[in-house]
């Protein structure tokens, strides 16, 4: 299965990804209109620790802790991407807690979380923050 892999060593800390992944997970048709006067709340999140950044993201894992976790059955493993299904979603944030990645976080409104879901539903072959990293810092390949 092709996943989302960062190299740190390429990445600028520009956040482009960031804003990529906002936008397109806005329903918006035009960036300016959906992103200008609004705080981003992105499912990649980058992360900077004593000079290395590096793009933080759903790992979807074989065997995923946060699935185990979800008490409302909210979270659904579908040909190895975890989803959220915000209808059943309570705001427990008890995926957040289990996720040893740091890859979930609360959505806009609060009531339920949010994650990358490889932007299957909104882009057409590979992720929003892939095709906008100007360094090629983050791919969406498949490795063994």
């Amino acid at each position: 299965m092709k996943r989302i892999y960062v190299n740190e060593k390429w990445c600028l800390a520009c956040h482009l990804c960031e804003y990529y992944c906002a936008y397109a997970n806005s329903g918006q048709k035009d960036m300016v209109k959906a992103l200008q006067g609004v705080r981003i709340n992105p499912r990649i999140q980058i992360e900077e620790d004593g000079g290395v950044s590096f793009a933080v993201s759903c790992r979807h894992c074989d065997e995923p802790l946060c699935l185990k976790g979800c008490i409302t059955g909210a979270l659904s493993l579908d040909d190895g991407v975890i989803k959220v299904d915000e209808k059943k979603c309570v705001g427990c944030y008890t995926c957040i807690l289990s996720c040893p990645y740091g890859a979930i976080m609360p959505s806009a409104s609060g009531s339920a979380v949010q994650k990358c879901e490889l932007c299957l539903e909104n882009s057409a072959g590979e992720p929003a923050c892939v095709k906008g990293c100007p360094n090629r810092a983050i791919v969406y390949e498949e490795r063994v």
